[in-house]
């Protein structure tokens, strides 16, 4: 039996996954970083969701830790080179929440083509604005996806009814691979002079950070629409701000911030631009996944046994 440390909110079907293999789970959540460092002690598995920082202190102040389990799919939040140097696994659930993005990314790319969201504010303060809230239609666009794995691809399989041109910038994925999924790989400027609108599917990377920056931006279609919900920073916020202000940009759609939680945005408060809180992986659907299956890597590295989702082994 081990002592498995949850530090924020799980799936109950994950709990149980753990408390059924034997193992001791406890559940602490809100803990400060000094507080959770203190409670590190005898944990030999720690499970965090986005929120915890699992940095270098953190993993020192462990004795023992086999493994890390994010429940999710980024590891933005997770130091893997720290936990490597010190032996200790770290696992994610990548498949867990794919549906729930690519179908954040659709109900954020309708909303922003028609203005459902400021529409809706209008008329809820009393305000019938039926001839300020004009949109644009999908149907026979050009939509451009900057990373074709597997929320890219869910999204392109999810307007093909649309009736698009389905484009995509995705260094790692063969022209093959690519028109097999119904999309047509270009040239990253290409994507950004011809896409009427662009959603992104890119992990956060040193080579991504900015990587839609005030140059490139630039280079886009006066009426484009982005998506982002992927990750944070990937978009330059301030960037798209002074791009949509100068009128080089048609609107912003955007679930994903450089730091979260965040309250205050150059984007936040503009008619042209539709926010939300990280919502993409907010389902009951995917939050049931994400949970049973971390337990499940979580139960593996514990026993000793092969680890499908390991990061760093």
């Amino acid at each position: 039996m081990a002592r498995v440390l949850v530090a924020e909110e799980l799936a109950e079907a994950g709990l149980d996954l753990l408390r059924e293999a034997g193992h001791d789970v406890d559940v602490r959540i809100g803990l400060s970083p000094q507080e959770l460092r203190g409670a590190m002690a005898g944990a030999q598995a720690l499970v965090v969701r986005s929120a915890t920082q699992v940095d270098a202190a953190l993993l020192e102040a462990a004795d023992g830790l086999v493994v890390v389990g994010r429940a999710g799919v980024g590891l933005d939040n997770v130091d893997v080179n720290a936990a490597t140097a010190r032996g200790v696994l770290v696992c994610n659930a990548p498949a867990s929440n794919v549906v729930s993005a690519a179908e954040m990314t659709i109900a954020l790319m309708l909303s922003l083509a028609r203005n459902i969201p400021q529409a809706h504010v209008a008329l809820s303060e009393g305000r019938w604005e039926r001839g300020k809230w004009g949109g644009m239609e999908i149907n026979r666009k050009t939509v451009g996806i900057l990373g074709l794995g597997r929320v890219g691809r869910l999204v392109a399989e999810r307007l093909a009814p649309f009736d698009v041109a389905l484009v995509a910038f995705d260094p790692y994925v063969t022209e093959q691979s690519a028109r097999a999924a119904g999309v047509d790989m270009v040239p990253f400027e290409t994507l950004l002079d011809v896409s009427d609108i662009i959603t992104l599917h890119l992990p956060r990377t040193p080579d991504t950070a900015g990587l839609l920056g005030a140059d490139n931006l630039a280079r886009c279609r006066p009426h484009a629409l982005i998506v982002n919900t992927a990750r944070g920073g990937i978009l330059d916020e301030a960037a798209a701000a002074a791009a949509l202000d100068a009128g080089r940009l048609g609107g912003v759609a955007l679930d994903v911030y450089e730091t979260e939680p965040m309250t205050e945005s150059p984007l936040f408060g503009r008619p042209d631009v539709v926010a939300t809180p990280h919502l993409g992986a907010s389902t009951a659907e995917a939050q049931d996944r994400a949970g049973a299956q971390i337990a499940e890597q979580v139960n593996l590295a514990l026993a000793g046994d092969p680890v499908p989702y390991a990061v760093n082994s």
